[in-house]
C-alpha cells in the first residue's frame, strides 16, 4: 500500500487486512458505498450461550441468515474448545440458508449438509442431544430436507420462511 487512497480504496487497514465497511444487506451481499444496508454485527462479542442462540434466532427469524451466521463465528471462536464443533455447525447450517436464498443451490445444499453432520456428530461425541436447549436432532433434519428442496427447485428461497427454529 502506497498511500492511504488506495488502502480506502481496497476497503483494507493499513495492515492490509479487509475492513468489511462496505453496506450489505440481509443475506450479507455487498451494496454500493452510500447504500442504506442493515446494520453488521459487531465482530469477536463474547456473548453467553443462551444469548447466542437468542440473537442468532432473531436474525434467522428477521431473513438475515449471514447475520446469525457472524454471532455463531463468536461464540465458535470465544467459547470453550469442547463446544466449538458445535458453534461452527450452528454457523454451517446458517451460511448454508444464506447461499441457499442467494440462489446458490450447490453451495447451499452442501453447507446446509455439513452443518447437518457436524451437529449430529457433535451430539454422538459429547453424548448431549439439547445443549442450551438447542434441537440438534431437528435442526440437522430441518437443513437436510431444505438441502433436497434447494437442490430440486434450482431457485432461490426465502430465508425469512425458510428460518429453522433453533430450540423447540
Amino acid at each position: 500500500m502506497t498511500s492511504a487512497g488506495a488502502s480506502d480504496a481496497r476497503d483494507r487497514d493499513v495492515e492490509g487486512r479487509a475492513r468489511n465497511a462496505r453496506p450489505r444487506d440481509g443475506l450479507g451481499r455487498p451494496l454500493p458505498y452510500g447504500a442504506q444496508g442493515v446494520p453488521r454485527q459487531p465482530e469477536g462479542v463474547v456473548r453467553t450461550p443462551d444469548e447466542t442462540v437468542a440473537q442468532a434466532q432473531e436474525l434467522l427469524d428477521a431473513g438475515q441468515p449471514f447475520h446469525a451466521h457472524e454471532v455463531f463465528e463468536d461464540a465458535w471462536k470465544s467459547g470453550p474448545d469442547e463446544e466449538r464443533a458445535l458453534w461452527r455447525g450452528l454457523a454451517q447450517l446458517a451460511v448454508g440458508l444464506t447461499h441457499a436464498a442467494r440462489g446458490n443451490a450447490v453451495g447451499g445444499a452442501r453447507l446446509l449438509r455439513r452443518g447437518a453432520g457436524a451437529v449430529e456428530g457433535w451430539e454422538r461425541e459429547q453424548g448431549e442431544d439439547r445443549p442450551y436447549r438447542i434441537d440438534l436432532a431437528g435442526l440437522a433434519r430441518w437443513a437436510r430436507e431444505l438441502a433436497a428442496r434447494v437442490e430440486s427447485g434450482g431457485r432461490p428461497v426465502d430465508a425469512t420462511a425458510e428460518a429453522p427454529r433453533l430450540r423447540s
